[in-house]
């Protein structure tokens, strides 16, 4: 007998994660086909969740258009774990944003605080990088099927985040590039966390899409100064009410205090 979390695979897998299509197709209860099920989930590599398990975080369930599976590599439990905290940054980069996320994820980890990125070049990808490189958890979402990596200098974080760490996406197997899936990914990367730490961003950017959401969902903003030259928007989003992080204990009091 086929169960409701096998339903919810089948529909993923058939619809490539669109969370639209998925729910058009539970709305109108369209037939279940056995023999596409067992076709598409040989293609399945990755281990799953769905909406469904007693497992899946409540933060998730209560964001927007809430993932019905995530499909993953490494250790699930991570989903789960209370300190979290997102780091999302610039792309292109400079020294000193660097620096802050260096700086700092350092002593996070060192507080038992898993980083949760998305893995995109620039400082995603570093604040990965550092969280393993000092011993702690991190936690990779992907706008892109789970086994694809994107982009593909990232392979070797890739896969040490899928040993040591969690990679989850929301898209299976090697569901292409699609640009409008990255905004998309990124109310996973608000819903996860307790707050967001954004050591440098420039305005209309993927960071900025993922204060948004977060601040939507009461999640505080930590942001680090820059200098008054600097072309980032780091100092408008403090003036805007983010809270001025100069080093972790900044980010830990606030969340371990808020209650």
């Amino acid at each position: 007998m086929i169960t409701a979390d096998e339903i919810l695979l089948y529909l993923s897998l058939k619809y490539n994660g669109d969370w639209d299509k998925i729910y058009e197709a539970i709305k109108l209860k369209k037939d279940f086909s056995e023999q596409e099920f067992l076709s598409l989930k040989t293609k399945n590599k990755s281990n799953y969740i769905t909406i469904l398990n007693e497992n899946y975080p409540t933060s998730l369930k209560d964001c927007y258009k809430p993932p019905f599976v995530l499909f993953y590599y490494g250790d699930i439990n991570l989903l789960n774990a209370k300190k979290k905290i997102t780091i999302v940054g610039s792309r292109n980069c400079s020294q000193y944003g660097e620096l802050c996320v260096l700086n700092i994820t350092k002593e996070l980890v060192q507080n038992d605080y898993i980083v949760v990125s998305g893995m995109a070049k620039g400082l995603d990808s570093f604040a990965h990088q550092v969280a393993l490189d000092n011993g702690g958890k991190t936690i990779a979402v992907l706008g892109t099927g789970i086994d694809l990596c994107y982009p593909k200098q990232n392979f070797g974080i890739y896969k040490r985040i899928q040993e040591n760490g969690l990679v989850i996406s929301e898209y299976p197997t090697d569901t292409t590039i699609i640009k409008e899936n990255f905004p998309k990914r990124n109310r996973i990367l608000a819903a996860l966390c307790e707050g967001v730490f954004v050591p440098e961003f420039k305005a209309n950017s993927g960071t900025g899409i993922t204060i948004s959401m977060a601040l939507n969902m009461g999640k505080p903003i930590f942001c680090t100064p820059h200098p008054i030259d600097d072309e980032t928007a780091n100092n408008n989003l403090i003036k805007d009410g983010a809270i001025l992080v100069e080093n972790a204990n900044d980010i830990i009091f606030e969340l371990e205090n808020k209650n």
